[in-house]
């Protein structure tokens, strides 16, 4: 069974109380027990993904900080990210989990969509929401994600109408949704299949956003 091991947490619990290059140094070994154990568990999960979705790529993310433009100098992150890349051109978005002691949670979704593609999809509800709102307003979502994520404006962008029906989600500049898990249930034996579960109940949305990301406002394919 693949599990995120307790010595992961402490070492990620201890990191955060030592966040310096002479105690890192010397608990580098346990980092790469713990880089070792996530990088182990993704593998595994990108396996079960597979089964209903078509993940390229697993990568476990650097733990290595960039300082140059932070005011935060610490040069760790006290977490260890890992991202999952789906296959063609048809599979859009991006799934993600993280591993961090109190700040566990598995995630997907558009963080950065550039303008054509944040035009797009404004466009997509400027014409009709109602899919969407129904997706994201099941029970199933609910349950898994609660809410809609990610930064928005606070008024209409340029070129749409403020009072538009739909105006609070022309409005989103991301579009994010996330499931977060207690230290006790990402140490579970049962956390590798939640985590399955909870990307597969991301597939409603990224279907949608998959399909008007590769249609044009005539629904016919841009790809």
């Amino acid at each position: 069974m693949h599990t995120i091991n307790k010595e992961t947490l402490a070492f990620l619990k201890d990191l955060r109380e030592h966040n310096d290059r002479d105690w890192f140094t010397k608990n580098k070994p346990r980092y790469e027990l713990a880089k070792d154990n996530v990088k182990s568990f993704t593998n595994e999960l990108m396996k079960l993904l597979n089964d209903h979705d078509h993940i390229e790529s697993a990568k476990v993310f650097r733990i290595y900080r960039d300082v140059r433009f932070s005011k935060d100098k610490t040069p760790y992150k006290t977490n260890i990210g890992c991202g999952f890349t789906r296959a063609t051109e048809k599979l859009r978005g991006g799934l993600y989990l993280n591993i961090e002691p109190g700040n566990t949670f598995v995630g997907g979704g558009f963080w950065g969509p550039n303008a054509s593609d944040l035009k797009r999809i404004r466009n997509e509800f400027l014409f009709n929401a109602d899919p969407f709102r129904k997706i994201i307003t099941s029970k199933k979502f609910k349950e898994y994600f609660g809410t809609l994520k990610g930064d928005e404006l606070k008024t209409a962008p340029k070129g749409f109408d403020k009072q538009h029906p739909n105006i609070d989600l022309i409005r989103k500049k991301q579009f994010l949704i996330g499931r977060d898990f207690t230290d006790k249930e990402m140490l579970s034996k049962d956390f590798l299949n939640e985590c399955n579960e909870t990307f597969k109940a991301m597939r409603p949305f990224f279907d949608f956003m998959s399909e008007t990301l590769t249609t044009n406002e005539n629904g016919e394919s841009i790809i």
